[in-house]
């Protein structure tokens, strides 16, 4: 009776299938072929740009290629975050710690079948913080808005939407204003103001549409 062949692990990132070298056709392994990048607490496969905030999510994308199964380690070095060093766990095993190092699939994070169970993600407090732009530059002092000094007597223009009438602080009451509150309505050719719901076609009509509100005139109105 002929003997069970040993299933071996691939080694392909992001894989972790069981295989054997005669079922292992051009297509059964699907994995990543570039090397992970950790930066700003976000995980992103170099070679497909998938990227996730969560690890078990991030380990769980699926990869962007295929081919066969194998028992070789990948050459790929891994990528590092720029600002965040990656850094292995001590099993107090200087020769074994030693190997981890060197592998490509330990500094990854990965099962290693010569290394035994993955590393230790390291805790994002062991990192030095850094200060956020935001947090970096001080608040601008307030300044308050200095008043203008105005003539009672002096003319001004009424800048509130549909008046556009000269007026003097003297002769201004809260009913001397006839006015829309609010904005303009331009949509499918009618023209229109939201604060009364009156569209017409022609803008000639637009300009003529009476004011729907009574208040003060304003020749700095508010932005």
């Amino acid at each position: 009776m002929e003997t069970e062949k040993a299933r071996i692990r691939c080694q392909r990132i992001g894989c972790e299938a069981f295989f054997t070298e005669d079922d292992n056709p051009d297509d059964s392994c699907l994995y990543h072929s570039g090397p992970p990048i950790f930066h700003d607490g976000g995980k992103e496969w170099s070679c497909c740009k998938q990227r996730s905030h969560d690890f078990s999510l991030f380990l769980a994308i699926p990869g962007c290629k295929t081919g066969k199964h194998t028992s070789e380690k990948p050459q790929t070095k891994a990528a590092p975050s720029p600002n965040k060093p990656v850094t292995l766990s001590s099993t107090g095993n200087t020769a074994l710690d030693a190997a981890k190092a060197a592998c490509a699939r330990c500094r990854q994070g990965f099962f290693c079948s010569d290394h035994g169970s993955p590393v230790g993600v390291v805790n994002s407090g062991s990192y030095s913080s850094v200060p956020s732009e935001s947090a970096a530059k001080p608040k601008p002092a307030f300044v308050p808005k200095s008043e203008k000094i105005i003539d009672l007597n002096q003319k001004q223009v009424c800048r509130n939407k549909g008046c556009g009438k000269n007026f003097t602080e003297r002769d201004n009451h809260e009913t001397a204003c006839l006015y829309h509150p609010g904005p303009a309505v331009f949509h499918d050719r009618l023209r229109g103001w939201q604060c009364c719901d009156v569209h017409v076609k022609e803008f000639d009509e637009f300009l003529t549409i009476p004011p729907c509100t009574k208040g003060w005139h304003n020749a700095n109105p508010d932005p």
